[in-house]
């Protein structure tokens, strides 16, 4: 999933027509590269069946955040997010119909659903005003490498609310995704082309 941001930015320039400066690439190469050790250093393990259905989840991200970030320019954030969830509503209905069925109904404990609304509502609905809002403004593939960011904020808030242990190893691979983040902020200084 490391790998989303720089397949946003790829996609920026494939879909939506953005030109960042070499500076930025390298400085997207040092992130993947950073994310790339660090999975092979924690034991990533040979390659499997799964590992390209989630490569293709990416691909397919990288994609709709691009196109997303696109339309945003025109549309907005929230009626980007709203159509999309409108558009993909009738090839859900099937799959969540069975997977009910399948398990014999809903259920959850009401916390189970108090979070499933929590992140349903505020993280993937009204969240997703603010970043399609922010690709448009700020431009796809400069905003994308944010997402790189998460992994370590995560475990960050992890360490802070759960007591785990962040090991130096660990430590330092997410610094060196900070700092690449950081670059590629600096590199790409507003007023610089984005294509729009």
């Amino acid at each position: 999933v490391g790998l989303l941001p720089a397949l946003t930015a790829v996609m920026a320039v494939l879909r939506g027509g953005e030109h960042p400066p070499r500076a930025f690439w390298f400085a997207v190469v040092a992130g993947v590269v950073a994310v790339l050790i660090f999975a092979i250093v924690q034991g990533a393990g040979q390659p499997q069946l799964a590992d390209l259905l989630l490569l293709c989840a990416v691909a397919a991200a990288a994609v709709g955040y691009a196109e997303g970030g696109r339309l945003a320019r025109d549309l907005g954030g929230w009626r980007v997010i709203c159509w999309a969830l409108l558009i993909s509503t009738p090839f859900l209905i099937i799959p969540v119909a069975l997977a009910v069925i399948q398990q014999h109904g809903l259920h959850a404990s009401p916390r189970a659903w108090l979070g499933f609304a929590y992140v349903s509502v505020i993280s993937m609905f009204l969240g997703f005003f603010a970043w399609y809002r922010g690709l448009a403004l700020g431009g796809i593939a400069r905003v994308g490498q944010i997402q790189l960011v998460q992994p370590v904020m995560t475990m960050t808030w992890a360490a802070l609310f759960l007591g785990e242990v962040i090991d130096l190893p660990t430590a330092l691979a997410g610094l060196l995704v900070v700092s690449s983040v950081a670059l590629t902020r600096l590199s790409w200084r507003p007023g610089s082309t984005t294509g729009r």
